[in-house]
């Protein structure tokens, strides 16, 4: 469906039932974006298996989430600008890191 390789923003819910979890990933990753995903699962073995192949800066278990100012936003693939907004995650995207070992004395 198109709506399911789109990334649409505002009220939208794109429900597809799955049978399996490798089913449910294999979805997950067909898209070219990865913002944030919500999962519905009930079993707790399958979860955090699901949530850590999910390719999305932000997963939602069985919630919705609003997010937080200490927790990283941003999304794979083709959402967002390759880093993270809000917390302290975001300086990094200003910076440039460099160590200098100096034996001159």
């Amino acid at each position: 469906m198109t709506i399911a390789r789109q990334e649409i923003f505002g009220p939208v819910l794109l429900a597809i039932p799955v049978k399996t979890e490798e089913e449910a990933v294999q979805n997950a990753k067909s898209t070219n974006f990865g913002l944030a995903t919500s999962l519905h699962i009930c079993n707790k073995n399958t979860v955090h298996q699901v949530a850590k192949a999910a390719r999305a800066g932000t997963v939602s278990v069985n919630c919705y989430s609003e997010g937080d100012l200490a927790v990283p936003f941003g999304g794979y693939k083709e959402s967002g600008f390759a880093s993270k907004y809000k917390s302290l995650y975001v300086h990094e995207q200003y910076t440039e890191q460099k160590a200098v070992w100096n034996l001159l004395r």
